[in-house]
């Protein structure tokens, strides 16, 4: 570790942020506080995920250590987002697929194809994981069935 290495690699980490700001920031028109105010509710977003992760985890562990046929009950669901841009909707499709027990299959237009490892984790789709990232992207909210 010296100053030309950690300068060097501080020079090539702005490069490629600033070369990728479309990525994550959508109107270039904005701000810097928008921007960060965007970068903070995607921050909030990741420790939320990491959380469902954690949870997920526990969910899955237990039909494995405990496995009753009643409850194991893989499928494949399709159901329609109402994210509107495509980066959000990348952003939800690895959400899903990072959460143990579900794996986005395939996105077509604004149809998402999830495979749901039972029941339970197929009940909670979309629910509040779309919710969280329309609320990053300051997208509209969805409308959840009766009962989400």
């Amino acid at each position: 570790m010296d100053a030309y290495h950690l300068g060097l690699g501080a020079m090539c980490c702005a490069f490629v942020a600033w070369i990728s700001t479309d990525l994550l920031f959508q109107d270039q028109k904005r701000g810097l506080g928008d921007r960060l105010e965007e970068v903070g509710r995607f921050v909030h977003y990741g420790f939320w995920l990491l959380w469902q992760i954690v949870l997920a985890n526990w969910h899955v562990l237990k039909l494995a250590l405990f496995h009753d046929k009643e409850k194991l009950d893989p499928h494949v669901m399709r159901f329609k987002t109402c994210l509107k841009s495509e980066f959000a909707r990348y952003v939800f499709a690895n959400s899903i697929t990072l959460t143990p027990g579900t794996v986005t299959i395939d996105i077509e237009g604004d149809m998402f194809i999830v495979h749901a490892i039972d029941t339970k984790v197929a009940a909670d789709l979309p629910g509040e994981m779309e919710q969280r990232v329309a609320a990053v992207f300051k997208e509209e909210q969805c409308n959840l069935p009766e009962g989400k």
